[in-house]
């Protein structure tokens, strides 16, 4: 499914461009499970071998888009209220337990929190529901957003472009693909330890 997936994304580029991008990052940030990793690479390298696009375009539509959707979760969140989540929570593997237990964390760690949960996988879908709930300003709510999904973005953008150039990994060097695997595991793991892990360690 997901091979079919970037088949056709690849293709939509063409004619989507950035308002695709902008589309596909807004639905990332949300609850929908549609990982950046197969968003933002594609565009990236499809802006240096074709020019159609720029990465800084591909950056500023991924970090828009991110924005876009993580406020659609916030406002959600913020004026359905928790008993609404807290009944239909399950459907989206959120439970009361987990719900309390990222209040705790939204309310220990504020926007820099939300900054750190932009670079992390899953924990980016639903950042704006804690937050949300916690009725944290928006203005700081947005600025923390913007600038998480801005580092992100390029991020992915030097991924995709960097794997693009390298022609071991193209020809499917698993060698290669290994490292780069345990590399961005090991940022990533590193990163939940140090905001999501200690934080709740301390509660």
């Amino acid at each position: 499914m997901l091979s079919s997936f970037v088949h056709w994304y690849l293709q939509a580029l063409d004619t989507g461009g950035y308002a695709l991008v902008v589309l596909l990052m807004a639905v990332e940030s949300s609850i929908v499970p549609l990982p950046s990793e197969v968003v933002i690479p594609p565009a990236a390298y499809l802006a240096v071998t074709t020019g159609k696009m720029t990465l800084l375009g591909v950056v500023l539509a991924g970090t828009v888009g991110s924005w876009i959707g993580a406020s659609v979760m916030y406002l959600a969140a913020r004026y359905l209220g928790r008993p609404l989540l807290v009944r239909f929570g399950a459907f989206i593997f959120l439970t009361e337990t987990k719900l309390a237990a990222a209040e705790r964390w939204t309310s220990s760690v504020g926007p820099y929190g939300v900054f750190a949960a932009r670079l992390l996988p899953v924990i980016r879908h639903l950042i704006g529901i804690p937050v949300g709930l916690m009725r944290m300003h928006y203005g700081w709510f947005s600025l923390a957003t913007l600038c998480g999904a801005l580092v992100w973005s390029a991020v992915l953008c030097w991924i995709g472009v960097t794997a693009g150039q390298d022609a071991a990994l193209l020809a499917g060097d698993m060698h290669r693909v290994t490292r780069w695997c345990v590399g961005i595991f090991v940022s990533l793991l590193v990163l939940y330890g140090l905001f999501v892990y200690r934080p709740m360690r301390r509660q």
